[in-house]
């Protein structure tokens, strides 16, 4: 049975070979009806060639690649306007390393039927993050300190393991969201919560990376600070 709703999963890709092919057949698995969309930055390693060796046996795999690296916030804005210019019900991103588990694409489609804004949190009962070390001491301690300082009801909200319900969403679109680089994920849950949509956090294990590099650069952890700070002070001051 075709599901009635139409759903993009998308993500973002640099370098990304050793794992990409096994991420669409996973996302295969469990979505067997929905369109995948790839966004690759001109990878080195030939990311795109994995992908469009694949296309050729799957018409609702579409892989758009860019020039250069322009970073995940403008891949994450162009899957969110392609979504809605192809009349998508629904869309769900996620990262391309394998550390969310496709599995729990299931439950992002049954709570998009009835909630705006989806995420998949670490940081919630039934909830696990896996990395070690200085990376999960400063995730926890991150996303504890913008909950504190935000006021928002949310537990995470760094992952990109989340889904849109185009329809339900309104005004909201990803071109809201000033922030670039990671701090682009938190301040899309500040635009979220800014509009008065509903979020829904949803149990994740999220798994490190087995396979290529983490690409967070360390001066990333300042700069995120530095746009918690700007966030927080518009909204006790500009609204």
């Amino acid at each position: 049975m075709i599901d009635e709703k139409r759903i993009l999963v998308f993500t973002a890709c640099y370098n990304e070979k050793e794992n990409i092919k096994k991420l669409i057949l996973k996302i295969r698995e469990y979505l067997p009806f929905s369109s995948i969309l790839i966004i690759d930055d001109n990878s080195p390693d030939n990311t795109s060639g994995v992908v469009k060796e694949l296309q050729k046996n799957d018409s609702k795999l579409d892989l758009v690649i860019r020039d250069k690296k322009l970073g995940l916030d403008t891949a994450h804005k162009l899957a969110y306007q392609l979504a809605i210019e192809k009349n998508f019900d629904y869309l769900i991103t996620m990262d391309a390393d394998l550390s969310h588990d496709p599995k729990e694409l299931i439950n992002f489609k049954q709570n998009l039927e009835i909630y705006p804004f989806v995420i998949g949190s670490r940081y919630v009962p039934g909830g696990k993050c896996l990395m070690k070390g200085s990376r999960l001491t400063m995730s926890k301690l991150g996303n504890s300190m913008i909950k504190f300082f935000s006021s928002i009801n949310c537990n995470e909200f760094t992952t990109s393991y989340r889904g849109f319900n185009l329809k339900k969403l309104g005004d909201f679109h990803l071109n809201l969201v000033k922030q670039t680089g990671y701090s682009f994920f938190m301040g899309t849950i500040f635009e979220i919560d800014n509009k008065k949509f509903e979020i829904k956090e949803i149990p994740i294990i999220f798994t490190d990376r087995q396979q290529g590099v983490s690409k967070i650069p360390k001066l990333e952890i300042f700069r995120t600070l530095i746009n918690l700070a700007i966030l927080t002070l518009n909204r006790l001051f500009v609204k």
